[in-house]
């Protein structure tokens, strides 16, 4: 990469592009090649001048920022993408680094914190805001919060849930089938699909494992 790190500005408001220009003026190692209105020019811009950094504002018309985003890095691989985003959720920051950003700043950053985001994006680097990087912390916590049983129950869906239960509450195909205002045949369908997801082989594994997903969350029955 050559000394320069060559720029492309991506927002829908043309204040936020001419700030971020202005801010750049004092600071020769940036060129700013391309400034555009949204997404899909942005692809398209980066496609053909291929810069060391494109800057990409979250939400902007037709593409938003996350889609673009995804889109550079997969067909212009060389650009590093950090996003700009009046407000940092935890949906969008974690969708955006899913996307292959390796950065993302609040519009409100201070000038020297944007500027050193950008050389370590520009150069290859990742780095959050304080805030992003709050919640990005958080949602690791969350996930590592969550038990193997939840994760399991996840693949079951409402109905095989509730055939589930009342395995745990110890009724028969036949009952669970009248309960539910199903057939028997279309119950055992269920505990067979149910027993396959968990991966055990007995009812009574199942029921077991109803058990101790019940005692974790006590508040749900």
């Amino acid at each position: 990469m050559s000394d320069i790190i060559h720029v492309l500005l991506a927002d829908d408001h043309d204040l936020v592009r001419a700030g971020i220009k202005a801010a750049l003026r004092g600071y020769p190692e940036f060129s700013v090649i391309a400034d555009v209105s949204d997404g899909n020019e942005a692809v398209r811009e980066t496609a053909r001048l291929k810069p060391e950094l494109a800057i990409l504002d979250v939400r902007m018309p037709g593409l938003d920022g996350i889609e673009a985003c995804r889109e550079i890095r997969s067909s212009t691989p060389s650009t590093n993408v950090l996003m700009l985003t009046s407000y940092a959720d935890e949906r969008a920051v974690m969708a955006a680094l899913m996307a292959g950003a390796g950065g993302f700043m609040l519009k409100e950053v201070r000038t020297d914190a944007l500027i050193e985001a950008m050389r370590i994006v520009g150069s290859g680097g990742s780095t959050l805001d304080p805030q992003s990087c709050a919640t990005v912390i958080g949602q690791i916590r969350k996930s590592s919060m969550v038990s193997s049983e939840d994760r399991q129950a996840q693949q079951l869906n409402e109905r095989e849930l509730a055939v589930l239960d009342l395995i745990a509450e110890g009724l028969t195909n036949h009952e669970i089938g009248e309960r539910l205002f199903l057939s028997e045949k279309t119950i055992k369908h269920h505990v067979s699909d149910i027993l396959g997801k968990l991966g055990l082989t007995r009812r009574v594994h199942a029921a077991t494992f109803a058990t101790r997903l019940r005692a974790q969350h006590p508040d749900d029955h």
